[in-house]
């Protein structure tokens, strides 16, 4: 198991032009800084303290940040996701305290620096992107939390000897993949007994079992497959063997949550939208979310 682990890390770490700033990152001295509380309190992951321009450098050619917001000594990160929001959702039904906990698609790890403060007995994100990966790293140079960051997807979790997590986090990733149940059922399996999964993925209104199925692309995303209804995600996640499940909220994507930022590509929501705001620029029902808490 380990040297398959090994292998799938090595393979994404071979990027010819990121690989001059993990060098650069793993070379920095840098102090030990604890999370801000008072920037915790607005959602913002990070520290104040005087260092130096060259860590801002570094972290201006680690763009684009898609997740945040961080804080990194004397400069914000507005990222192109104000991430707290999806997480307030989320923070009155969490009880980590003491629990294996996986985030899978954690992206740069936002998600899993607010869960320490439930005080975990252990955090671990999965991630295939080095670019996010490199984003973590340069926070966790400051910070040296004991969160550890796989670069590996949802496909990899067999090889993290499962039934090993009690809790997983799965956000934003089930439309990505063109099997959600198999999907589902990875993460079942990876779950100890009683285990948790707080998942959320796009939908579309209705009543009926079905789910959109775009031709090419949704708000200029290409690699999205199915949007369920709220009644067939239900199913799925129910054939994946969860057996309570329940909606905790439906929120649509506005530009309050998700534009452009100097940290941020060039385009955001409000350009893969329609004039009228309510279509995607392909005729699609505009991006909401559900967000659904399911044990097994």
């Amino acid at each position: 198991m380990q040297q398959e682990l090994d292998k799938q890390r090595q393979k994404v770490m071979n990027n010819k032009i990121l690989k001059p700033l993990l060098q650069c990152i793993e070379s920095l001295q840098t102090p030990c800084f604890s999370l801000d509380s008072q920037l915790l309190s607005r959602g913002i992951v990070g520290f104040e303290a005087e260092i130096s321009t060259e860590i801002y450098t570094i972290a201006q050619q680690l763009k684009p940040w898609r997740k945040g917001p961080f804080y990194i000594g004397n400069f914000f990160i507005d990222s192109e996701w104000v991430s707290s929001k999806k997480f307030d959702i989320l923070k009155p039904y969490l009880q980590l305290n003491g629990k294996r906990i996986g985030d899978i698609g954690c992206n740069n790890g936002y998600y899993l620096y607010r869960m320490l403060e439930f005080s975990p007995r252990e955090l671990v994100g999965f991630d295939p992107s080095f670019l996010a990966y490199l984003q973590f790293l340069l926070m966790n140079r400051f910070l040296q939390s004991p969160i550890v960051f796989e670069l590996l997807g949802v496909e990899h979790l067999p090889l993290y000897t499962p039934p090993y997590f009690d809790i997983l986090f799965c956000l934003g990733v089930l439309y990505h993949r063109s099997d959600p149940i198999q999907t589902l059922k990875i993460l079942k399996n990876a779950l100890t007994p009683g285990g948790e999964l707080f998942l959320d993925t796009l939908m579309i209104e209705g009543h009926h079992e079905v789910a959109l199925f775009p031709k090419e692309r949704y708000a200029r995303m290409k690699n999205v497959y199915f949007i369920p209804t709220q009644k067939t995600l239900e199913n799925w996640l129910y054939r994946a063997g969860f057996k309570e499940i329940q909606c905790l909220d439906i929120v649509k994507t506005t530009i309050e949550e998700q534009r452009v930022s100097c940290w941020s590509s060039e385009q955001s929501l409000g350009d893969f939208l329609d004039s009228s705001g309510q279509f995607s620029i392909e005729g699609y029902p505009a991006p909401q979310r559900i967000y659904v808490y399911a044990k097994i």
